[in-house]
């Protein structure tokens, strides 16, 4: 947790720097798609000897983007923050293999230290196992 304690001095534009950028990339590519769009259905609009109407372009690029959210951006959502999210619920799947990892510990704490039981106690209080 030494990290965490470190960022109290940061401010939020590098705490979350990350989610910042991914930001910025998102919008970026979001108003390309419109902006490019939009050319495109001027283009198709006059083929047709038709005047671009921009209720009809907002209805079409709304679909058209929604329907990419739908089957890449929710399902790698999905993948991503769904599984974090039953990680951090602690799925039988994540919790089997950290169960394990604190047992082990805990038996090479009571056979290198006197007092081992009572440094698990201690660690286990600190981090609210207790």
């Amino acid at each position: 947790m030494a990290y965490c304690k470190g960022m109290k001095n940061h401010s939020i534009w590098k705490k979350f720097g990350f989610a910042w950028v991914t930001l910025f990339l998102f919008a970026f590519s979001l108003a390309g798609h419109w902006l490019f769009g939009w050319y495109a259905f001027v283009n198709e609009q006059q083929e047709h000897g038709q005047e671009p109407e921009f209720a009809s372009y907002t209805i079409e690029m709304t679909r058209d983007t929604l329907e990419n959210w739908q089957s890449e951006f929710l399902q790698l959502i999905w993948q991503v923050a769904g599984l974090a999210y039953l990680l951090y619920l602690g799925s039988p799947q994540s919790k089997e293999g950290d169960d394990r990892k604190e047992e082990k510990l805990d038996e090479i704490l009571r056979a290198v230290a006197k007092d081992g039981d009572s440094a698990i106690k201690k660690i286990d209080r600190k981090y609210g196992k207790a």
